[in-house]
């Protein structure tokens, strides 16, 4: 992969990254909402699990991403 291509997926998958935490934030926060109105259906308990699971996906590989460029470049690749 060519570096400007690697820097636009980058840039694009934190953009993505950042869309899906407030997804999930807003999940967690309708969660707290249903559980004060009583026992909530178990589709909203486990509502914030898909996107907590693609945070957990992005977020490695975005960190990840500083050490495996300073490789590439100290490889010469």
């Amino acid at each position: 992969m060519s570096r400007a291509k690697g820097i636009v997926v980058s840039s694009w998958l934190r953009q993505f990254h950042r869309w899906v935490s407030i997804a999930f934030t807003a999940t967690v926060i309708a969660n707290f909402v249903a559980r004060a109105k009583g026992t909530p259906p178990p589709w909203v308990t486990y509502s914030p699990l898909l996107p907590l699971g693609v945070l957990l996906l992005t977020g490695l590989y975005l960190f990840a991403l500083p050490y495996t460029m300073k490789s590439r470049i100290m490889s010469g690749a």
